[in-house]
């Protein structure tokens, strides 16, 4: 069995390719095709999509958070491998190989739905939390040791590399090297890297404010020891992505206007309002452009209708069946489906007086906030000394004070780029780059797990 190398390389469209030497030449070496996006088109929905064939309404993965009906919460960014519905491609990679006595590894680095999954080797980013609400920053994986090892090697994961204000090339590095290592000395048969580096200024700036040539030459060089590695191991790269980002000039806000309406409820404390539940007749979880609409009462649906569509930004509202033309006709999907214009995305904050906005609006707080948010790439510009800032509050946690990172900009309108929908044209779809018979200038995401299978010599 020839072993296979999988690379992620998010962001990275047929157009950019160019400025990817590296990666350029193992396109050349076999094919490139571009991808079709799912909706929404945003990491979690398309890893599912890639690794188990499925759209999202069956694998149900509806985007990168959603509303827990089981315990009524918002959760964003679970890693736990059950929340698809599907077989995942190593899966039953594992069991063909088993099924016909062939020996079979696979490592999967850094991609989402890690815990749980049924590889041999992981490594994912897993922060400790003290109950006293303290965090450190960790990666976790299996075996157990391994973690350990590759950070003694490498140095700590630079989690704040990884999301937030100082997100940028030093995480996508640190995961090049410790696959390569992990390649090098474990020499798995398929190996899954994510690679995050063309998420972050794409998304600060948009394309038009990004120097793309740059970023997508910086990927490209820190791919480098993954790529040397699996050409001593005689392995094949394969390399896919999620999504290609566009320009967007300005943010839309369903849950303000939700509650100036009267549907959402919130409740006031000492951390500032928090978004009500319970208490809500209709709130939005919102994801770059695309939105999940949750509504208590059915015979609100077109009351909550009536509210969202004229709103400046969004692009269609679709309402129970006729989710099903956006394959999101699921029970995770909202009662409400909200689609952005291709100019605009969907904002969560919920709150109409900043000086009333929760605690962690103002921190990189991605497990708290009912909703994706891209201020938290930025410092607040109305910080005078923003790395100062940051600098005093690390002081004060190690001295064991409570504190809040308070770093992250209330204003949506700072973001320049966003993703979620289709693109404009096949150049900036997501890049598919393959090898042995071309399955076509085109490929859907939901070949791709099939195409694994058969490289691996593993087909049905």
């Amino acid at each position: 069995m020839q072993p296979v190398v999988l690379i992620n390389a998010v962001g990275l469209t047929p157009r950019l390719l160019q400025h990817a030497p590296r990666l350029k030449a193992v396109a050349d070496a076999g094919w490139v095709a571009d991808m079709p996006e799912v909706l929404p088109a945003v990491t979690c929905t398309a890893q599912a999509t890639l690794l188990t064939g499925k759209m999202p309404d069956e694998h149900g993965v509806v985007a990168n958070g959603w509303l827990y009906k089981s315990t009524n919460e918002v959760r964003f960014w679970q890693q736990c491998n059950r929340l698809i519905a599907g077989e995942p491609f190593y899966e039953t990679a594992r069991q063909r190989a088993r099924d016909r006595r062939i020996p079979f590894t696979s490592a999967k680095l850094f991609w989402w739905f890690n815990q749980g999954a049924a590889v041999d080797i992981s490594v994912t980013p897993k922060p400790h939390y003290a109950v006293d609400g303290n965090k450190a920053f960790g990666v976790a994986g299996t075996p157990t040791r391994l973690p350990d090892e590759l950070e003694r090697k490498l140095g700590p994961f630079p989690f704040p590399a990884f999301w937030g204000p100082m997100a940028g090339k030093a995480s996508t590095e640190w995961i090049a090297a410790a696959a390569a290592q992990v390649v090098r000395d474990r020499k798995p048969d398929l190996t899954l890297v994510y690679l995050p580096h063309l998420d972050y200024d794409p998304q600060r700036f948009g394309p038009a404010g990004t120097d793309m040539p740059r970023c997508v030459k910086e990927l490209d060089d820190a791919a480098a020891p993954l790529l040397d590695a699996a050409d001593e191991l005689g392995a094949r790269v394969w390399v896919v992505s999620e999504y290609g980002h566009c320009d967007v000039s300005k943010p839309v806000l369903p849950n303000r206007a939700l509650r100036q309406r009267g549907f959402l409820e919130v409740r006031d404390g000492p951390f500032g309002e928090q978004l009500d539940p319970y208490g809500s007749r209709a709130f939005a979880v919102c994801d770059h452009q695309l939105a999940h609409v949750y509504v208590r009462n059915p015979d609100d649906v077109l009351y909550v209708r009536d509210t969202l569509a004229p709103l400046p930004g969004v692009a269609r509202v679709l309402c129970g069946d006729q989710r099903a033309e956006v394959r999101l006709a699921h029970s995770r999907a909202g009662d409400v489906v909200l689609l952005a214009d291709p100019d605009a995305w969907f904002a969560y904050p919920f709150w109409l007086d900043d000086r009333r906005a929760p605690d962690y609006a103002r921190a990189v707080a991605i497990h708290h906030k009912p909703g994706f948010d891209p201020c938290e790439l930025f410092f607040d510009p109305k910080l005078w000394f923003p790395k100062l800032h940051a600098a005093r509050r690390l002081v004060q946690k190690k001295l064991g004070f409570r504190m809040t990172m308070d770093v992250v900009p209330l204003d949506p309108g700072i973001v320049r780029g966003s993703h979620g929908l289709a693109a404009a044209g096949n150049l900036d779809r997501p890049v598919l780059i393959g090898h042995g018979p071309k399955p076509g200038d085109s490929v859907p995401m939901t070949a791709v797990k099939d195409l694994i299978l058969a490289e691996l010599g593993l087909e049905s």
